[in-house]
């Protein structure tokens, strides 16, 4: 079975995928030898480890270099959270993510949002842009649908409607080709069950503070939990912490 398909097989309702992203070699090399079947990066850390803001302000070449280095750094499956594949035009965008396949990894995100607004392509418009990925990326490579959905709306505003539009859309773009669907920001239990029971996609949940347990998560129905920006900003916190207690000797 080759990585991708292994990849593939690990995400199952009710027994979820847990992927704590990294940044780097070194972060997906400690989160390997923690005992990860995968690794994942997250773009905003990705980013902000190299004093860039998220949203493709990481340079492209930058992003494919980077992800080379994680693939070929460890030995477990990697999804590359590759934003909205830094191209708006289908074309761009399958060349894109063909050129993200050829760096090893198996996988990436990839949003509907229009990056740099707080708005999300049409579903039409992204349709075509999850089709064109396909072609770019090839038959086993693991595309990641994500909605914004949720992550532009307060949350106490989420409700039934919101999810079925979601469902709407993660219909849709599992027949344009899509692996998974990823609905970052959605954070109550009964509203993630609503989506894993109507999506035929894996669902992916972002784990964040106020997100149901991964026992809970599993119940629901969620195939795949990620981490996002959080490891990420705990490592920083701890090495600000430690680096305080150095600098307070006197």
């Amino acid at each position: 079975m080759s990585k991708a398909l292994a990849f593939a097989a690990l995400h199952v309702a009710g027994d979820p995928l847990i992927l704590y992203n990294a940044w780097d070699v070194g972060s997906a090399r400690a989160v390997a030898g923690a005992g990860a079947k995968a690794i994942a990066t997250g773009s905003w850390s990705v980013a902000a480890a190299q004093g860039f803001d998220d949203g493709e302000a990481f340079p492209l070449e930058l992003a494919l270099a980077g992800a080379a280095r994680i693939s070929g750094a460890v030995s477990l499956p990697v999804t590359i959270d590759f934003e909205g594949g830094y191209a708006v035009e289908p074309e761009d965008v399958a060349a894109n993510i063909a050129r993200l396949a050829a760096t090893g990894a198996v996988g990436c995100n990839f949003e509907d949002q229009v990056v740099g607004e707080n708005s999300l392509h049409p579903i039409p418009v992204q349709v075509s842009r999850i089709a064109a990925a396909r072609v770019g990326a090839g038959v086993d490579f693991f595309i990641n649908a994500r909605t914004d959905i949720f992550l532009q709306a307060a949350q106490d505003t989420h409700d039934k409607a919101m999810v079925d539009a979601a469902i709407k859309r993660a219909s849709a773009y599992a027949a344009a080709g899509a692996s998974g669907f990823f609905a970052p920001g959605l954070a109550d239990a009964k509203l993630i069950a609503r989506l894993c029971d109507a999506v035929e996609l894996p669902v992916n949940i972002m784990a964040f503070p106020g997100v149901p347990s991964t026992s809970a998560l599993a119940d629901a129905g969620v195939s795949r939990i990620s981490y996002g920006p959080g490891p990420y900003r705990s490592a920083m916190k701890s090495i600000e912490t430690d680096a305080q207690a150095v600098f307070a000797w006197r």
